[in-house]
């Protein structure tokens, strides 16, 4: 504010008869300072994890700080109208989950567009959701859960880490696409439902591959089926749902950075190469594939246009036709 306040008269009206920069220049000036990337959920969550994994190397690259700034609260969507409503200019971005596309449908009167209101700018990854049981559990894999469905409608329950989550919503498709009716069981969190599928309170529970890897490499958990594009190295014998019959029930949790909508093609196109230095390191692919047992994409622009126009259109078809609500 003191700087503000130092102007003078005469420098204020320089300023304001100063024509303004080409977008050119302006690009070529970027980054002149620190750069914000806001996550919208509270600290502690893999959407936090990968943010602060790439700030050093993206800092480095830059040559600027990286300010990660958590922004939590409205199911993700206060962080996220921040940085819509912020300056296009390269200095504020958003890193974000699985559940940007879908966030219209779900939730009524947003101040914001999820589609329209944001800069693409990169996709750093993806990772499968995988179904589970106990190992004392009847289910062996995905074929007897689907025959125990369609024999008793509405007795088979599986677990979420809430209502309107990816999970949720491929468990949807799934039954869907079976012609079977499931019970769903929405939690708020992993770890509520990974407490009550281990003690038997529920038959089944979806979840990300990072959570539930570790309780089916030390034999807690029993699973079932995966819904990536394609097998992941820490699960290598356990099918895909594709592979299981299910051709187009396909979703994985994935991680990107948008800015607002207008950010200049030369600004995104030199944060996007940055960010893929920055997620090269041999310290970020070692915790994306071994913590969050993710497949690195470090895709462009384009690639996470691709994805946000792919996933909006699926899932709110299918939250609309099965009027889902979120928490």
């Amino acid at each position: 504010m003191a700087e503000r306040h130092g102007f003078g008269r005469r420098a204020a009206l320089s300023l304001l008869a100063a024509p303004a920069l080409p977008r050119g220049a302006a690009a070529q000036s970027w980054p002149s300072g620190p750069i914000r990337v806001v996550v919208p959920v509270p600290p502690g969550g893999s959407i936090d994890a990968v943010a602060r994994l790439g700030a050093p190397a993206l800092s480095a690259e830059l040559g600027v700080p990286i300010l990660v700034e958590n922004r939590g609260g409205g199911a993700g969507s206060i962080g996220t109208g921040a940085v819509a409503k912020a300056a296009p200019d390269g200095n504020t971005w958003l890193i974000t989950f699985d559940w940007h596309p879908m966030m219209n449908a779900l939730v009524p009167n947003l101040s914001f567009e999820a589609r329209t209101d944001f800069t693409p700018a990169f996709l750093v990854g993806s990772a499968p959701y995988v179904l589970v049981a106990r190992p004392d559990s009847p289910f062996r894999n995905l074929a007897e859960v689907i025959a125990a469905a369609r024999a008793r409608p509405d007795t088979v329950t599986f677990a979420s880490t809430g209502s309107g989550t990816l999970g949720h919503l491929v468990m949807v498709l799934l039954a869907a696409r079976a012609g079977v009716r499931m019970v769903h069981v929405a939690y708020r969190g992993g770890g509520p439902a990974m407490t009550d599928i281990l003690g038997g309170r529920v038959d089944l529970m979806i979840g990300s591959a990072a959570l539930m890897a570790p309780a089916i490499a030390d034999g807690r958990l029993r699973a079932i089926t995966q819904t990536g594009a394609e097998r992941i190295p820490a699960l290598p014998s356990l099918p895909t749902a594709a592979e299981d019959g299910y051709p187009d029930v396909v979703a994985s949790a994935w991680w990107g950075y948008f800015g607002p909508a207008g950010v200049p093609a030369p600004i995104v196109s030199r944060f996007a190469a940055a960010l893929r230095a920055a997620y090269s390191t041999d310290r970020a692919r070692a915790t994306m594939t071994e913590t969050q047992q993710a497949r690195l994409i470090l895709g462009d622009a384009a690639a996470l246009t691709q994805l946000v126009e792919r996933e909006a259109d699926l899932w709110s078809r299918v939250i609309r036709e099965h009027d889902i609500k979120a928490d």
